[in-house]
């Protein structure tokens, strides 16, 4: 009897942690872009990638705080997917090399940007949750030739709890 009971417990928990996979982690690299789009919808943004394939991208931006990004071949099966808006991925921008177009296909449109006339900066923003808790904003600065030149990372006001009720 407690056997069964363990094997329903275990059974249960796989339902659970499957029930809790996002969509674009249950299509397996190798697959056609059609299964892809079957379970995210057509992409929202599209950028081509060296070798003819192509990056595919489904953000939650403004509000939202992921990107799904799918590299895809020049045969439109699919190489990789994940989601993009995390602090590791971020950590991979070059300052000094990278420029607007890089962060462009690799983290899709910002939410905001703005432009700080005494630095002479481009301010490229995105928001993402860091560890599952923090809800921060990635900031990306660029010089007036397109090139990145600092980042920072700082709280999301959306989500101070001094500050609601003015958004």
């Amino acid at each position: 009897m407690q056997s069964r009971i363990a094997r329903l417990i275990v059974c249960a928990g796989a339902l659970a942690l499957f029930a809790c996979a996002q969509p674009y982690q249950q299509v397996e690299p190798g697959a056609d872009q059609s299964a892809l789009v079957a379970k995210l919808g057509p992409p929202k943004e599209t950028y081509d990638l060296p070798g003819g394939g192509k990056r595919l991208m489904w953000p939650t931006q403004p509000m939202g705080t992921t990107t799904t990004a799918a590299d895809v071949d020049a045969s439109g099966k699919v190489v990789s997917v994940r989601q993009v808006l995390q602090e590791s991925e971020f950590y991979r921008a070059e300052v000094n090399k990278w420029t607007r177009e890089d962060v462009l296909m690799n983290f899709g449109r910002p939410f905001e940007t703005s432009y700080f006339s005494r630095m002479k900066r481009d301010v490229w923003s995105y928001r993402y949750v860091e560890n599952n808790i923090n809800h921060l904003i990635f900031n990306f600065y660029f010089d007036d030739q397109g090139v990145l030149r600092q980042t920072q990372k700082s709280p999301d006001p959306m989500y101070d709890p001094s500050r609601r009720g003015l958004f």
